[in-house]
């Protein structure tokens, strides 16, 4: 299994979604969709791709089970993400996949992974990408603004805080700065 990071640094971040945004066509708003729903909302790329427009479209929160948890999850869409998906799903079909391919079809996790990896690329970014970069960057985020494990669990529906703390990578960072920090 190969480990992927989280985009730590803000400025790497941003800088990835103005790639996404503009310099991928007619598909940027739609990748940076993805983007967006990975780093704001902490879903897995299955998740973010099984959403259908009814599922965003004038809606207040996403509601869905995970699939692979089997669990129910419901969130906020917040001021970032709702005038993004008005605008993508504004003229579209509640019936029809949120993300779709330049074919038509449903977007697969590889078209995903290509796409992530190359805006990153672009950005500078020369660590281990992946699509599950996206939800491990929402993540740690979420944990140094809020320092609260017990909360990410919840998000994350997983079994421990120690799952958790590895699963965000930022065992070592604390680790690192309590040491730096404690001197007798």
């Amino acid at each position: 299994m190969n480990i992927v990071e989280p985009i730590r640094n803000k400025k790497h971040l941003h800088k990835v979604e103005k790639i996404l945004l503009n310099e991928s066509g007619n598909y940027g708003l739609r990748n940076l969709l993805i983007c967006l729903f990975g780093t704001n909302c902490g879903l897995r790329i299955s998740d973010i791709l099984n959403l259908n427009v009814k599922d965003v479209k004038n809606k207040s929160y996403v509601e869905l089970t995970e699939i692979k948890t089997g669990k129910h999850k419901k969130f906020p869409i917040n001021d970032k993400l709702k005038p993004l998906i008005y605008e993508f799903t504004k003229d579209r079909d509640n019936d029809e996949p949120l993300f779709i391919s330049k074919f038509g079809n449903r977007m697969e996790r590889t078209q995903c992974y290509r796409i992530l990896n190359e805006a990153c690329r672009k950005a500078g970014i020369d660590y281990k990408i992946g699509t599950h970069t996206l939800r491990k960057t929402f993540g740690y985020h979420h944990y140094k603004k809020y320092k609260d494990v017990a909360i990410l669990q919840k998000i994350f529906n997983h079994s421990s805080p120690l799952v958790t703390s590895i699963y965000i990578g930022i065992n070592q960072d604390i680790l690192d700065d309590s040491y730096m920090k404690f001197i007798l």
